[in-house]
């Protein structure tokens, strides 16, 4: 290597260049001064489901990475998006929490929250700062039900989840009674009701209903009050935090020969471990709001992308969030502006053929077409039953 001397003009040159990259990097603007566009994914990354909101906030990542690859233009001019990622804990102080600080960040927009709990809270503070937010798991109708503009959902809710499960008990299974578990939660308390209303309409007696919370770990109470009504089936309302060790405790008390119902909460590939592969997960049914990957339009080909990415991380929504991301930015092509209050009429619009399916948007923010798929557990792996 040969040895140079700079002149002194030269240092002074290269010092200003520094200043200017560094004042420039302080701006959020790179050497070529493109713009950054921050869409956010706010969800439980810790806590009992962190592995549910780690799911979705790598299918947000995956789509950013992707984008930037492929090159974003809005308005004729490139831009770099850039993730925004908060953790909610699954707490609906803390989302809200959450949301008011993407609003104060001034994201573009948002993916999540995970759970109706924290969804809800959370689409209020999205409405008053003119910020969108698109949720893949919150399937409460009270989601939608105050109509915020902003508010957006792609998945089918608890209105078609709750009453599909009570039809598949009655028509194909032929369940004749069946006691309910609710977690108290929005989401838990949502399912159940539109299960119970379903149930009784297609002749099923409901013979127990017992309650529980999100981070209650011991079951044995309420399951040995229900195994002596003698039910054909359970109903949990709740995620596969609670449920996984409720199954554990089922087959400890010897009620293998009783099914499990439940939403996509707890209809997740971690609920063989979190229930140490009891038993009773034979006797699992539950439905999620949407097609199983290996249906969806290019399922298969997003599915080796994402374990390629993130292996062994798979668990339910990331493809929904994969889609909700795309949908973000394509509202903000079509405007011609990142900026929330100018794009956000064009959410309505949307017309976006994703992976999980075509999607498009009532005025409510509800999907035009949603889907349901059931599934159960053969030989502790989820299979699809539809």
């Amino acid at each position: 290597m040969t040895n140079m001397t700079f002149r002194p003009h030269c240092k002074r040159s290269l010092q200003l260049t520094a200043v200017v990259a560094l004042g420039m990097a302080a701006l959020g603007t790179s050497a070529q001064d493109i713009p950054t566009v921050k869409i956010a994914h706010a969800g439980p990354t810790s806590g009992g489901i962190a592995h549910i909101g780690k799911d979705t906030e790598n299918g947000v990542r995956l789509a950013i990475d992707e984008l930037n690859a492929q090159g974003v233009m809005i308005d004729g001019k490139k831009v770099h998006l850039e993730l925004a990622a908060e953790d909610d804990a699954g707490d609906p102080r803390q989302a809200t929490a959450v949301a008011q600080k993407l609003c104060d960040m001034k994201v573009a927009g948002v993916v999540g929250h995970l759970q109706s709990g924290t969804t809800i809270p959370a689409s209020s503070i999205y409405a008053k700062c003119n910020l969108p937010h698109i949720t893949v798991a919150a399937t409460n109708p009270d989601v939608t039900k105050p109509g915020y503009p902003t508010t957006f959902r792609l998945i089918a809710n608890d209105s078609a989840l709750g009453a599909a499960l009570a039809v598949y008990a009655k028509d194909t299974l032929k369940i004749k009674n069946v006691a309910v578990i609710d977690d108290r939660t929005a989401y838990g308390q949502g399912l159940v009701n539109v299960f119970k209303a379903t149930a009784k309409d297609k002749g099923i007696q409901i013979v127990a209903e017992e309650y529980t919370n999100d981070k209650a770990v011991d079951f044995s109470a309420i399951l040995t009050n229900i195994k002596r009504k003698k039910p054909d089936a359970i109903f949990y309302g709740g995620l596969d935090s609670q449920a996984g060790p409720m199954l554990r405790q089922m087959e400890q008390l010897g009620m293998a020969g009783v099914k499990y119902f439940g939403g996509d909460g707890m209809c997740t590939e971690k609920i063989t471990e979190l229930s140490s592969k009891a038993s009773t997960l034979s006797g699992v049914i539950c439905a999620t709001g949407g097609a199983s990957v290996q249906k969806m339009q290019g399922g298969d080909a997003w599915k080796k992308k994402y374990d390629a990415r993130f292996p062994g991380e798979f668990q339910i929504y990331s493809p929904y969030a994969y889609d909700a991301t795309y949908v973000l930015v394509d509202a903000m092509k079509r405007a011609k502006s990142a900026d929330p209050k100018v794009y956000l009429p064009f959410m309505k619009q949307t017309r976006f053929k994703g992976v999980t399916a075509n999607i498009a948007f009532t005025s409510k923010g509800e999907l035009t077409t949603p889907t349901v798929t059931y599934y159960g557990y053969k030989d502790k792996v989820r299979a699809e039953l539809n």
